[in-house]
């Protein structure tokens, strides 16, 4: 049986950005010590004139080569000694909000992507990826969107909030249509893109600023029919736990006024796939997510509330869950998603 890891993290660094053209030099990051700015690191990057932080502090079990990609083998080993057969990797210092100005966010944007496409042919289908995409400059978008797909990107990387916009916005139409045309999901992962909220939950922990803006973004999404506008398109919901699931349906149920009829299957109607964590009480989400739709990641490179390097080996060894069900959780779950 595969076993992917569907949200791995890789650290952002000078490499990051050395693939910006000429004309973009001037929006490179800049190092920083900045440690009375971060409680969590003591470098950080500006950008714009803001002291940007790249995020959670890292994860101590990851050599710096493996998270920042300075040795692609060396990230390759250490994936063979977790007994992981594929990593999804997701951005760090993007989690939060970086710039309004939508050249910045191109250059930005444009570069991440052009790293992340060297690793993945490096690493022959191993490392596989997920978008940054432009999202204040839409035809941008959608052309990075195409370039990404054909160089090993696997997923679409959205914040709850992008644009300042909810996910559910009309605004985002021609990238879901895009993104289902060339069999990619939508995955919403934890972060936010709004200054205002950032700044004004900064010191409240993450769960506003991170973990609640997903769950609006699922909220969005089905208040919108948006699943139903576009019947083909998947979509993810990544480093929020699952503990979430059941209250969310239950909202969105009494919205609707149909009580809880139904409620188990609407992940699976709408193709949304939710990752866990080995401390969710899965029973008792699995009577609202269902087996089909549930994925597991272990935030490989990061240290905070969702890390656990071994997470998935957890899952498979200690579970109280059927095999089964812990099959489709490591693989048949995840590679649906992904379109693996």
């Amino acid at each position: 049986m595969p076993v992917i890891d569907a949200d791995c993290h890789v650290i952002e660094n000078e490499r990051t950005w050395s693939y910006m053209d000429e004309s973009e030099r001037k929006y490179r990051p800049l190092r920083i010590e900045a440690p009375n700015i971060s409680r969590l690191t003591e470098q950080c990057w500006l950008i714009d004139g803001k002291i940007i932080s790249p995020g959670a502090p890292n994860m101590t079990e990851v050599s710096q080569e493996s998270r920042e990609m300075g040795s692609v083998p060396a990230r390759l080993r250490h994936m063979d000694d977790l007994g992981v057969d594929i990593q999804v990797l997701y951005p760090s210092m993007f989690l939060r909000p970086i710039t309004d100005r939508p050249e910045i966010e191109l250059a930005l944007c444009r570069s991440y992507n052009r790293w992340l496409a060297d690793v993945w042919a490096l690493a022959k289908d191993r490392l596989r990826w997920a978008a940054v995409l432009p999202l204040f400059s839409r035809p941008e978008a959608l052309r990075e969107l195409e370039w990404a797909r054909a160089n090993g990107a696997c997923a679409v990387f959205m914040r709850g909030f992008e644009a300042n916009r909810h996910l559910g916005d009309s605004h985002f139409f021609p990238l879901y249509e895009a993104a289902q045309a060339l069999d990619v999901p939508i995955c919403a992962h934890a972060g936010n893109s709004i200054f205002a909220i950032h700044d004004f939950w900064a010191h409240a922990g993450g769960l506003s600023v991170f973990k609640f803006p997903v769950i609006d973004g699922f909220c969005s999404l089905i208040q919108s029919n948006v699943p139903a506008q576009f019947p083909e398109l998947r979509f993810g919901f990544v480093e929020t736990t699952a503990q979430w699931v059941p209250y969310a349906l239950h909202f969105l149920a009494g919205r609707r006024r149909r009580g809880g009829d139904g409620v188990a299957n609407l992940l699976k109607q709408n193709r949304m796939y939710v990752a866990c964590q080995t401390d969710d009480d899965l029973p008792y989400v699995l009577k609202y997510a269902g087996e089909d739709n549930l994925i597991i990641g272990s935030d490989y490179g990061h240290d905070d509330a969702a890390s656990e390097i071994n997470a998935l080996r957890r899952l498979r060894d200690e579970s109280e869950l059927s095999g089964a069900v812990v099959s489709k959780i490591l693989d048949a779950n995840p590679a649906a998603l992904y379109g693996l």
